[in-house]
Order: C-alpha cells, then structure tokens, then sequence
C-alpha cells in the first residue's frame, strides 16, 4: 500500500509494537502522530504530542492538534497499554484503577476523540491493541485480562455502530512478543515464582507453537494491513498474531 499522504494517529508509540508500527508507516510514506507519556528519542518534536490517555481531555486536545494541523485523520492505532501480573485478591484498588484506566478508558478516549472525525470524513481506519487475553484467560492476569476481554468486545460493537460511515474497526492480539512490556513481565513472573529469568523466557518460548517469541515488526505487519485498503472488507475482527498459542 502506498502510505503517501496518509495521517496516521499511533498512541503508546515511543517502545515495543507502537515504535514498529510508526517506523514501518512513516517509512511507507505516511504521517504518523506520536501520542505519548514518554517522547522517543528518535521522534521528530512536530510529530510528537504529550498525551496521557487515562485522561479524556489530555486526548480529547491531543487528536483536536492533529486534526488541525492535518485537517484529517486517516487511521487511529490505539495500542497504548499496561501490564498487571497479580490474582484478584492480590490486587490493590489503585492498581486496579490504573490497568482499566490506561487498557480500557484509553481506548474509549481515543475513540471517542477520533470517531467524530471520521464520521464527517465518511471513512476511517482504526485499530485497537488486544491479546490473546481476549480470547483465553491466564493465572494472575485478572485485571489486565478483563482489560483486553474490554477491548475484544469494544471492537465489534463500535465496528458495527461505525459501518455506516465507512468506519472500520479491528484488534490486533498479540501473544509473547520481544519488548519492553513483556520483559516486564518475565521479570514479575521470575521473582514471583523464584525462578531466573532464563528459566521463565524458555517457558515462554516452548509455549508458543512456533516455539519461538514473536517480533514488534510481525505485529507492526498485520496492524498496518487491518489499517490499509488492502484490508477493506475487514471490521468487527480480532486477529491473533500469537505463534498459534490461542490455537492450542
């Protein structure tokens, strides 16, 4: 797809899944905005705006920049995202606040910003970051599951309400992919299970069919096809990008 002359709105772009995505779209061609807390060192300041997604006017004025410079906004990725490892009753009400606040709210926010937009373009392209949380559950992954099972089902129901106006809406689902997030989460499981860390990235890497961690640019390839014309026909889908571990 020729990415030319295309404004292209990435938040939680700075690291991991985001950071693959705007480098393979501004490589195409395409314009992409940086909606984050943290700035890339990497990042161009006139494509970089400080946004925290947990809060609906630091989005609302965020996406309002966008479109006035742009006049436009093409396709929306909405991927920023926390992880949270913990059983229910060892989850404090912050942390609990803060995973639905960042996963879920964030990703209302950046909708509800967007949405209007492109009803009055009459066409738009939106992606939302799941899991394969969305379709499995997993041990101590309670809160950030219902997160992702959140997003799963906020995609079918705004692909159906937005078809009207040529709005298509689809998730991407991740599983075990080589970034700072998952380091993260090793790292927890390690200490939570008195394991090293070369122990638990075996575990990882055997669990997955392909036996083996996915790349941020596997997951950044099938974001920007769901984003692209070549996917046209596409809404309403939640594709897993897992080395066939929801499969098993």
């Amino acid at each position: 797809m020729d990415w030319n002359n295309r404004t292209v709105v990435i938040t939680g772009a700075t690291t991991g899944i985001g950071k693959a995505t705007k480098d393979l779209l501004r490589a195409g061609g395409a314009k992409v905005y940086c909606l984050d807390i943290v700035e890339a060192s990497d990042d161009d300041a006139a494509y970089f705006i400080y946004c925290d997604v947990r809060i609906m006017q630091s989005v609302a004025d965020a996406i309002h920049r966008v479109y006035e410079k742009e006049k436009k906004i093409d396709m929306l990725f909405a991927n920023a995202g926390i992880h949270f490892l913990g059983s229910i009753e060892d989850t404090d009400e912050e942390s609990l606040h803060n995973v639905i606040g960042v996963n879920v709210l964030g990703v209302f926010h950046s909708l509800k910003s967007v949405l209007p937009i492109m009803k009055k373009q009459q066409r738009g392209s939106i992606v939302l970051t799941g899991s394969d949380q969305c379709f499995i559950g997993k041990a101590s992954s309670a809160a950030y599951g219902l997160t992702k099972g959140a997003i799963g089902q906020l995609t079918k129901s705004t692909a159906v309400e937005y078809a009207a106006y040529n709005i298509r809406v689809n998730c991407i689902c991740p599983g075990s992919i080589n970034t700072p997030f998952l380091d993260r989460v090793i790292d927890q499981f390690a200490a939570a299970n008195q394991m090293n860390v070369q122990e638990v990235q075996s575990i990882f890497e055997k669990d997955q069919p392909l036996g083996r961690i996915g790349q941020p640019a596997e997951i950044a390839a099938a974001v920007a096809f769901l984003l692209s014309d070549e996917s046209a026909f596409t809404t309403g889908s939640l594709l897993s990008v897992d080395g066939g571990y929801v499969a098993q």
